[in-house]
């Protein structure tokens, strides 16, 4: 968990990654909350368009509206500088949609990514299978 624990003591910046990592969910969780930060868990490897994966993700993660539909990057993107604090998203079955919808894949990223000043912090971990030039490694 090396990659992971040093974002988490903030010796790395946070962002979005590929992740090698055989750790259980229940694991992961533990060790992300016991650092302070918030945890979410999803798995989009049968999801087959960008709204259900955006929900699932909106779904995984605490503090999002029930309203979050998905349809939109802006709302998306909005929801996201609302949670109430840092946050780590373990991302499982991510190579479908990156393979599928390359696009809107790397917008999906990309809001993912980009966080303010003043925007809680985001660590994404990409597990799994995938496009190897999608995101960076954390090591």
């Amino acid at each position: 968990m090396s990659g992971l624990a040093a974002v988490l003591a903030g010796r790395h910046a946070p962002g979005v990654h590929r992740w090698d990592s055989a750790l259980d969910v229940p694991d992961v969780r533990h060790a992300v909350e016991h650092a302070g930060w918030a945890f979410g868990y999803v798995d989009t490897v049968a999801l087959d368009s960008s709204t259900d994966v955006l929900r699932a993700i909106g779904d995984a993660l605490d503090d999002v509206p029930d309203h979050f539909t998905g349809r939109s990057l802006d709302a998306f993107n909005d929801v996201l500088r609302d949670l109430t604090g840092p946050t780590v998203l373990l991302w499982d079955g991510w190579g479908g949609f990156a393979r599928a919808e390359p696009e809107r894949f790397a917008l999906v990223v990309e809001i993912l990514g980009r966080r303010g000043p003043d925007d809680p912090l985001i660590e994404v971990v990409l597990r799994g299978p995938g496009p190897e030039d999608a995101v960076p490694l954390l090591a």
